[in-house]
Formats: C-alpha cells, sequence, structure tokens
C-alpha cells in the first residue's frame, strides 16, 4: 500500500539511535534485561537489542497522552483483534510480568484527522525487539490500520509529524546487542488516505564504541 516519491535525503532525527544501541550493549554486560518470556527468536537476524527497558510502558506525546486516547488495555485489545496482525505477533503479546504487555504506545497526529493517531510497537518480553508496528487511524467512530511493518527487528515512531520506521541490520556473525546498521524509512501521509515512502537511508554503524553512525541514502 506504500508507493515511492522522490528521495529527499536523510533526517537528523535518528541521531541518537546508536546511542541507544550502546546503551542496551551495557545494560547486555550487567545481565539487566527485562524477565524473560518466550520470543520465538530464530537467530540474530530475527532478533536484536533491546529498545529499552521503558519500551514496556506506553510513550506519550510531548504534550502528553490525549484525554480521549485509548487506554493501555484497550490498545493491547486493538491489537489482538486486528485481522492485519499476524499470528506470528499475536503470539508475543501476552504479559511478561503481571499483567505488562511487551507494547510501546505513543499517539500523535500523522494522518491529519481530528482524532489522536496511535502507534504501536509490539515487543518480544525476553529482549523487547520490535516484532511488529502499526498505525491506528479514528474512523466514523472505530480505529481503523492504515500502517504495518512486521519484519524483526522494526521499531516506529512520529517525527515532526511523519512516520518513522526503523529496521536494525545484522550481518554474519553479529550478536545480537550489535547490529551492523540500520535501514530508517520516513513515511508521510497524503490526500489519497494513504502513507507514501517520503525518503529512506542506511545508516552503517561505526566499529568503533560511541562513534558516529554513518548516513548512507538509498533509492527510493
Amino acid at each position: 500500500m506504500h508507493g515511492g516519491l522522490t528521495e529527499a535525503g536523510p533526517s537528523p532525527a535518528r541521531g541518537t539511535f546508536q546511542a541507544v544501541i550502546t546503551a542496551v550493549a551495557v545494560l547486555t554486560a550487567l545481565g539487566l534485561f527485562l524477565s524473560s518470556c518466550a520470543t520465538g527468536g530464530t537467530g540474530a537476524r530475527d532478533e536484536g537489542p533491546a529498545h529499552a527497558e521503558a519500551a514496556l510502558s506506553a510513550t506519550a506525546s510531548p504534550s502528553g497522552t490525549p484525554s480521549d486516547a485509548p487506554d493501555r488495555t484497550d490498545v493491547v485489545r486493538l491489537v489482538k483483534d486486528d485481522p492485519q496482525v499476524s499470528a506470528e505477533v499475536k503470539r508475543e503479546l501476552k504479559p511478561c510480568v503481571g499483567d505488562e504487555y511487551p507494547v510501546d504506545v505513543s499517539f500523535g497526529d500523522l494522518t491529519g484527522g481530528t482524532d489522536t493517531d496511535i502507534v504501536v510497537n509490539v515487543l518480544t518480553c525476553g529482549d523487547a525487539v520490535g516484532v511488529g508496528s502499526y498505525v491506528y487511524r479514528e474512523k466514523s467512530g472505530r480505529y481503523e490500520n492504515v500502517f504495518k511493518a512486521e519484519e524483526p527487528p522494526v521499531y516506529a515512531e512520529i517525527d515532526r509529524g511523519d512516520l518513522v520506521v526503523t529496521k536494525q541490520v545484522y550481518e554474519k556473525g553479529d550478536p545480537v546487542s550489535s547490529p551492523s546498521g540500520e535501514n530508517v524509512i520516513t513515511y508521510r501521509w497524503t490526500a489519497a488516505d494513504r502513507f507514501v515512502k517520503e525518503y529512506s537511508w542506511h545508516n552503517d554503524y561505526s566499529s568503533v564504541v560511541g562513534g558516529d553512525a554513518t548516513p548512507v541514502p538509498e533509492s527510493g
């Protein structure tokens, strides 16, 4: 459902992603990952570093969670009942500890509607790897799925009104905590009521710990 637009070049908004990975590597060394549930991973290419321990808590938009937005329980039910969500992702969507589900939820304006849009990332319990990312838009009193990405490890977020999806890349021999790079794709909502790819780029992570990622534009 995504069409390509003219590539515009990399966005500056992804500069902090390498810092997150470095922090996660430290957590790995200290053994402070979240309590493990069944992850269903199939190796390094299907997994990835934890996004953060806070990934199991809902993430509000900068202005705070809208008063009319669904609560966490409703969001989990929305994903579970969504026929567009794969059975594999739904298997991951179970409580990790108590009634805490491995979802990262954010709210914002992505589609220009009168109601708040919802971005949901479903993660694994053991290492908080993103296995599915979705955008829900309110229409006629119901939320409908207008975007999905289910190629782990994947993570979606709102960046200045655009949808930014990050997919980490592993080369042979890369440890789970240290991918070789990431592909970052920016989508924008159009008058045709769908997201289209605005531009994309690839970041090669420096081999030096704490080094900057090198952006490499990709073809649209």
